[in-house]
């Protein structure tokens, strides 16, 4: 048995690089439904809902995982985002009942990967969680950062040495974290730089393995070129994976014949997933910052 097996028997967990904002106010879940891709509306509550938000030519500017609750939704992001979500999200106010606090200082994030269960997590019930953890409220949402469900964990910075020494298992990297979802296909919008791309060629779509969109919700910036992509099918490029020996940072450009046909996202274990033009075929010869890779396509989820 190898050492990552062994790992996993006994349970593993990674610390997750974040930012946060937390919106509460009477109009919270109608004035942030209407920003973002998913519909919020018809999360549950507590709920959890992955979401884009975009320009208005259809590209994500920030990615989140959008947590429906009875007092507020909290919005997890990847590191140094809140930021500029929260500038993005006050030019939007009129009339919304809404306020937002940057709660990044205040929290923080780990995952805990598929085959280990925190104490007090039920397997069986919804997506979004509240329970006690080593005398702390703990917020937690099932996740799929690794090819398969675990659970994320937020939690009081002030808590942090006892939350972490209360799960189950090891401490990895995040390195190994990224090595994992490379080889699942899953795509992290900030790490791998693909911000400022549109959501069908990044793995977001329905069919996609970080669905993050609904075509039925109604208005939100960004959503003409949802439906109009939607309507016709016609995005160029698709998420794809990248078998090499690298490294190459992210958004390293992808050559093929000496054109450009896409960008690389982080290099971790053997390889990368990328954002690739559609006529590049299965086992395609590329080249990523003048080093040479292998196309392999993601099926599509159900």
């Amino acid at each position: 048995m190898g050492r990552a097996a062994s790992r996993t028997l006994g349970g593993m967990w990674t610390r997750i690089p974040s930012s946060s904002l937390r919106v509460t106010g009477a109009d919270r879940v109608d004035f942030v439904h209407g920003q973002m891709t998913n519909n919020l509306r018809a999360a549950p509550t507590p709920g959890l809902v992955p979401c884009a938000f975009l320009n208005v030519r259809g590209q994500i500017e920030q990615f989140a995982r959008a947590y429906r609750r009875e007092q507020d939704v909290y919005l997890h992001l990847d590191a140094d985002q809140a930021g500029a979500l929260a500038a993005r999200l006050r030019r939007y106010i009129i009339f919304d009942q809404v306020e937002m606090q940057d709660v990044t200082d205040e929290l923080r994030t780990v995952h805990v990967w598929p085959g280990a269960v925190p104490s007090g997590w039920q397997a069986d019930g919804g997506d979004a969680q509240t329970f006690d953890l080593a005398g702390s409220t703990v917020l937690a949402g099932r996740v799929n950062r690794a090819g398969a469900a675990g659970v994320d964990l937020h939690y009081l910075a002030r808590h942090e040495d006892a939350v972490l020494a209360a799960l189950p298992g090891t401490e990895v990297p995040l390195s190994e974290l990224d090595a994992a979802r490379v080889q699942a296909g899953i795509p992290d919008i900030t790490r791998d730089a693909l911000t400022g791309t549109l959501p069908q060629e990044v793995g977001l779509d329905l069919t996609g393995p970080l669905p993050a969109i609904s075509y039925r919700k109604g208005c939100y910036v960004g959503q003409e070129i949802m439906a109009r992509l939607e309507a016709r099918g016609n995005a160029r490029y698709h998420l794809v994976r990248l078998t090499g020996a690298g490294p190459w940072e992210a958004g390293a450009e992808i050559t093929a014949d000496g054109k450009v046909v896409g960008q690389a996202g982080l290099h971790a274990g053997s390889g990368s997933v990328a954002r690739l033009r559609k006529e590049l075929a299965d086992g395609a010869g590329v080249q990523v910052a003048g080093q040479p890779a292998t196309v392999q396509l993601i099926a599509a989820h159900a």
